[in-house]
């Protein structure tokens, strides 16, 4: 089974970390929502407390397939913060896994050298953070095995660009008329509309 790993900070954006899990999750991929913090309740930028799966510390990384970093300003700045977190951005990176950031996030990757010369989106006010990338002002930026997203309003196509590169297209397809996504969302990302079929 796949795997993938999406870190959690106090501060985090909580649509951009938990629709990623929700998603992830009806693919079939076995997603580890991982506490940077040292405690298992991160509080969203919301004041939303959510319960991890696990300390980041005690994850196996080894077979992961996928790292996730959800934005939020002070989210951001605590990922930046971690040690774990740059550390296996890095190995991720040099092992031609899968690096997926979204909003502020994407800055992180950029600060490790990891996005040079790649193309890449961040929310716009981080643009000034993103060193060394190709800023593409798009909604999602899929760059090898790099995947960034420009923020909330991006939340949607960024986690189903996740599974279509984690379980395919199909997958994508079946959790879209499964969940009865909107056809004006479909048109608004120049995506086929289907009737929906709970």
């Amino acid at each position: 089974m796949r795997k993938a790993i999406v870190f959690l900070a106090d501060g985090f954006e909580e649509c951009e970390a938990l629709l990623v899990v929700d998603l992830l999750r009806r693919a079939g991929i076995q997603t580890i929502m991982a506490s940077v913090m040292g405690r298992l309740e991160v509080p969203s930028s919301r004041k939303i407390l959510i319960k991890a799966d696990a300390l980041a510390e005690d994850v196996d990384y080894s077979n992961a397939d996928m790292i996730v970093l959800p934005g939020g300003r002070v989210g951001t700045e605590n990922l930046r913060k971690s040690g774990i977190v740059r550390t296996q951005c890095l190995e991720f990176a040099k092992e031609g896994k899968y690096l997926a950031a979204i909003c502020a996030a994407p800055s992180i990757l950029a600060e490790l050298g990891v996005l040079e010369g790649m193309k890449a989106t961040c929310h716009p006010d981080y643009e000034s953070k993103m060193k060394g990338a190709i800023l593409t002002g798009e909604s999602v930026s899929v760059d090898g095995k790099v995947i960034t997203g420009q923020g909330l309003g991006a939340g949607f196509p960024f986690a189903f660009e996740l599974v279509r590169v984690m379980a395919g297209e199909s997958e994508v397809e079946r959790i879209k008329k499964a969940t009865c996504f909107p056809p004006e969302v479909y048109l608004l990302h120049n995506i086929n509309t289907n009737n929906c079929r709970a």
